[in-house]
């Protein structure tokens, strides 16, 4: 008799949902956040790709979906999920904040997975996707690629500044000063500049003069390599 009635209380508890149920939305929350990780490597520019970081955003997708089958339309058991997932602690800091569109965008899609909605799901994927991927390829809201960080070292003189922005003058569109450490002996001056090259400027004429006014340390980036770096 109890037997009987422990397998009762479990055959009630599982008719929210059937078998069917799991595979269809354990399954196509996999092969939509594939998507989203094929979308992912295909559009990211840094240089700190992590495949860590696909799987994860895969596996996020499938768990949600099942957090949204246990929950259905039962509030004590949503509750109970927030009470318990809330005891996690993250401390791997998300270095790109595109990184955190991507885990909301597969989070979204394993919601709408595991809660029945499929076409919706589908129909999102593919819309936001191709939104995703149409904005990489044609290099949609980019800044100019001229602009460059410059670091150097300058030796005390008033007249090494001034040489220094004779030739920002002839080589630069524009430029701004950035920040400005001497250095401890007060021998030297460290300056780092956001500057723009003229486009018919060949960079290595333009070092080739920093170099000739003395300056030493000097370091040329794209900004995208100093906040990956």
């Amino acid at each position: 008799m109890e037997f009987h009635s422990l397998f009762s209380s479990f055959q009630s508890v599982t008719e929210t949902f059937t078998l069917f149920d799991v595979l269809a939305s354990v399954g196509l929350s996999f092969l939509l956040s594939a998507v989203i990780a094929w979308v992912y490597r295909a559009t990211y520019r840094g240089l700190s790709y992590s495949q860590n970081y696909v799987h994860t955003l895969i596996m996020m997708s499938m768990i949600v979906a099942v957090i949204m089958l246990v929950i259905g339309s039962n509030i004590a058991r949503a509750f109970s999920l927030v009470g318990a997932l809330s005891i996690i602690r993250f401390r791997n800091a998300i270095k790109d904040t595109r990184d955190v569109g991507f885990i909301f965008f597969a989070m979204a899609i394993g919601m709408a997975c595991g809660t029945g909605f499929f076409q919706l799901a589908i129909v999102s994927t593919v819309a936001i996707s191709a939104i995703l991927f149409g904005m990489s390829h044609m290099n949609l809201f980019a800044r100019d690629a001229r602009e460059q960080i410059l670091k150097l070292r300058l030796p005390e003189g008033s007249e090494y500044e001034t040489a220094l922005l004779r030739l920002f003058e002839q080589y630069l569109d524009g430029y701004r000063l950035i920040s400005m450490k001497v250095g401890r002996s007060g021998g030297s001056t460290k300056f780092t500049y956001l500057i723009q090259l003229r486009p018919d400027v060949d960079r290595h004429v333009f070092l080739k003069g920093l170099q000739e006014i003395h300056a030493g340390n000097i370091t040329l980036m794209s900004e995208e390599t100093t906040v990956e770096g």
